[in-house]
């Protein structure tokens, strides 16, 4: 590779990887290990104590697990990551190592249901509430600061709603009140955006979907962008205060652009050890290196699918932000040119029901509830993943009776089009 910065198809291949200086293995190995020998005493004392780096516990590190890390930092353009058993147990170190009790947190109600779940109810245990704005307003989330938000929370491509957001927008208005940005950028992907170069701090995968791209492992991951200036308001204490764990040291004065990473691996992960396995983090690698050339057919394929609906008899409407006449279609060329993505949603004439059975219906799809596979997948968020919602709140996730989400694969385009058309005959 030259000195220049390596295109993102040569970063999915190469980036963290090197042969095993052992024995000289070109693929990473899977270390499965739970701890690890140290030379002697002083080097154990030191990895203890943060002033030197390298392994402790399986629990806290692994190597396999430190290049997928590396990997997916350096396609998003970050700092740091620190990798996690599922894209939630990544959300939840990221607020846990922001987020003292009573303090809050503004997030864009057009999410992926689970989150909404998760910020709800299971955030309340620990008194970090939520409030909620409009992913499509950006003044919406002003609104909602105060002297006790501690981040903005959205997700590049809603899930299921298909909203392309205004990043960039949004970043001015959160560092105008000292308080950083997170992404979910699982739907886009750093091969269609990356959030970092728009404003964001923190960027979050769930690795489950595109990234490993083959529905085989479970696994999330959180970027450190390197950007947010953690010291200067004296809020995030985790990283700014001395550590009385680790002898009076201060996380940000030692760690620098990668504090936040560092912050959420040895307070977060070594206290509630969300870990991935070794073997997830191996599988997942692997999928990571095509995922340039599995994102574009993705979007080529949704695309087309997409052209296909808008002018079906049984289609009410259609958002896939690809579309010439889609509302979002200026920002996702801004901000995702090579492509919309794998995931949309449709409207089916007749409602509820008539979203069961469509579903119910496809033979190549999947009926499941998972996207970024390398097949096409089908649900219908209503009766599923956003059932735990009320009826007004799924409306407004995008996630009303009609709606059908499809997670388009790699398959031949044909296929995918004549099931699509056989199920619409179902109805």
């Amino acid at each position: 590779m030259t000195k220049t910065t390596p295109g993102i198809e040569t970063l999915a291949v190469h980036a963290g990887t090197a042969p095993d200086p052992t024995t000289g293995a070109r693929i990473t190995p899977i270390y499965q290990t739970t701890a690890y020998v140290f030379k002697d005493a002083d080097q154990a004392a030191n990895r203890f104590a943060l002033a030197e780096p390298g392994n402790i516990y399986g629990r806290i590190t692994n190597p396999t697990q430190a290049v997928l890390e590396e990997k997916v930092a350096a396609l998003e353009g970050g700092t740091a990551a620190l990798a996690t058993a599922s894209g939630h147990a990544a959300e939840f170190l990221t607020f846990h190592t922001l987020m003292e009790a009573g303090e809050n947190f503004v997030a864009g109600r057009q999410l992926y249901g689970g989150s909404i779940n998760q910020f709800s109810n299971a955030f309340k245990s620990f008194d970090w509430q939520v409030r909620w704005a409009d992913s499509e307003d950006p003044q919406s989330f002003e609104k909602q600061i105060d002297d006790k938000t501690r981040a903005i929370f959205i997700e590049s491509f809603a899930n299921p709603g298909g909203i392309v957001v205004d990043i960039e927008a949004i970043a001015k208005i959160a560092h105008a009140h000292g308080v950083p940005v997170i992404v979910d950028n699982t739907l886009a992907t750093p091969y269609l955006l990356r959030p970092i170069e728009y404003g964001a701090d923190i960027v979050i995968h769930s690795l489950t979907k595109f990234i490993g791209g083959h529905g085989n492992s479970m696994g999330g991951l959180l970027v450190d962008g390197g950007t947010f200036d953690w010291g200067k308001s004296g809020h995030y204490k985790k990283l700014t205060e001395p550590r009385p764990d680790y002898a009076g040291l201060v996380i940000y004065e030692a760690t620098g652009n990668a504090a936040f990473a560092t912050a959420a691996r040895v307070l977060g992960m070594r206290d509630f050890g969300p870990t991935i396995s070794p073997f997830n983090a191996f599988l997942i690698l692997t999928g990571a290196e095509t995922l340039p050339l599995r994102m574009q057919k993705h979007s080529d394929n949704a695309l087309a699918v997409a052209q296909y609906l808008e002018k079906h008899e049984k289609v009410s409407w259609v958002n896939y932000a690809g579309l010439p006449d889609n509302k979002y279609h200026k920002l996702q060329q801004r901000y995702a040119p090579k492509g919309a993505g794998s995931v949309f949603t449709f409207g089916v004439k007749g409602g509820y029901e008539a979203g069961v059975k469509f579903a119910s219906s496809l033979k190549l799809f999947s009926l499941l509830a998972n996207i970024g596979d390398t097949r096409s997948l089908v649900i219908h968020p209503a009766s599923t993943t956003h059932r735990q919602l009320t009826d007004s709140q799924k409306i407004a996730a995008g996630a009303g009776p009609d709606v059908v989400r499809l997670s388009i694969g790699i398959e031949d385009i044909k296929d995918i089009i004549g099931d699509i058309e056989q199920a619409l005959n179902q109805i």
